[in-house]
């Protein structure tokens, strides 16, 4: 993976911090970025730095699609990654009754459109360099969908059916996409969810890692799923069968 970068959107911490270290473990200079300040992204930085890999930070908000393509494109002004892994989300939880419309409107924003406000300013140079990974970060709750969230479902899967007309798409250039699905995996997004009641409902009898979900991601941006294409890949300990 030597002179490869990946991209990793909303890489300061929980699942995209854990996918930025394990990539750079794999051997790839690392894109990092978040939505507030580069200091956020210090400390992943560092840790990639001393494993032996680069490591270049950027702060932009992904839902403005202006600031997005400015950034991007400055950054991969005359390439494109090599990897692009699309972690940023939010929720906004709440019945559906009771819901204010920024609720929704901030989910689908940062879920669901970063995700073309990302991709998009990309997509031409990865189609000239005939290669690239493209993984999005859905949910188990966008495969079956959620009491209480009916924006965060939504949009994530609308990002599964992104994923998968994308892939048919670009496939015969020769860029793979996929999404992977975690299930309730231990970061702070469910720091506030009661264990006691979701771990009856996981087969596995744990709750998932970052590190469970690194795995798969690294795996994906590897040689051996060469040919695995506009899939939604569940790490969920058989939360969603």
């Amino acid at each position: 993976m030597s002179n490869k970068t990946a991209l990793i959107i909303g890489a300061s911490r929980g699942i995209g911090r854990a996918v930025a270290l394990r990539l750079a473990q794999d051997g790839f200079d690392i894109a990092a970025t978040c939505r507030s300040t580069v200091d956020a992204l210090a400390e992943v930085s560092a840790e990639i730095n001393e494993l032996g890999r680069k490591c270049d930070t950027m702060a932009f908000d992904i839902g403005n699609r202006q600031a997005s393509e400015q950034a991007l494109q400055q950054y991969f002004a005359e390439d494109a990654p090599d990897i692009i892994v699309y972690n940023a989300s939010i929720a906004r939880d709440g019945l559906f009754a009771f819901m204010p419309g920024e609720d929704w409107d901030d989910v689908l924003h940062t879920n669901l459109d970063g995700f073309f406000n990302v991709v998009k300013p990309l997509i031409f140079n990865m189609l000239y360099k005939k290669s690239g990974r493209i993984i999005a970060m859905t949910s188990a709750s966008g495969q079956v969908g959620q009491p209480g969230q009916i924006n965060y479902s939504a949009s994530k899967a609308g990002l599964i059916g992104a994923v998968k007309s994308l892939a048919k798409e670009v496939g015969k250039k020769g860029i793979l996409v996929n999404a992977v699905s975690p299930g309730f995996i231990d970061t702070d997004m469910t720091a506030e969810i009661p264990k006691d009641k979701v771990m009856p409902l996981i087969p596995l009898k744990r709750i998932g890692s970052t590190a469970d979900v690194a795995g798969l991601v690294s795996f994906l941006c590897g040689p051996d799923s060469s040919y695995i294409h506009g899939q939604v890949i569940a790490v969920n300990g058989g939360l969603v069968i």
